[in-house]
């Protein structure tokens, strides 16, 4: 199939209609075809009850770069599975970066492997997903 929107323009429409990872305060850095890198300021609201990072923040920004790095190809995709191991603590001030990446893309599912690391490059957490790709064009 050729690809008649690029990867900017998807996450250009993505992001404008996507409430949640711009509440988030996510930043995007670069998108790419099956590419995703961006980074976020852990603020005081993200944390848990032991005052670090809660891991539904992680997960959500983790989410996301997986998001705009799976539908970059121009057709709806959505998550068909995903999982997430979390190996680091991260504290409010920290900046974190997230990088998606995808490993595999068939006809109509896609392997992608998203790790967030903290400013020093250590993993914070690594999420691995496995994308449903619909017949739907991104619009």
């Amino acid at each position: 199939m050729t690809q008649s929107i690029t990867p900017q323009e998807v996450f250009k429409i993505m992001n404008e209609r996507d409430r949640f990872s711009n509440w988030l305060g996510l930043q995007v850095d670069k998108v790419d075809s099956g590419y995703c890198k961006l980074h976020y300021t852990v603020k005081e609201d993200m944390l848990n009850g032991f005052e670090r990072i809660h891991g539904g923040v992680l997960f959500s920004a983790s989410d996301s770069a997986f998001a705009f790095a799976c539908n970059s190809h121009g057709i709806i995709t959505v998550a068909l599975d995903v999982s997430i191991t979390f190996t680091k603590p991260c504290f409010a001030g920290e900046v974190l970066t997230v990088e998606a990446q995808e490993l595999h893309l068939g006809n109509k599912t896609g392997l992608y492997d998203i790790r967030t690391t903290n400013e020093k490059g250590e993993l914070v957490c690594l999420f691995k997903g496995t994308a449903y790709r619909t017949s739907l064009p991104v619009q």
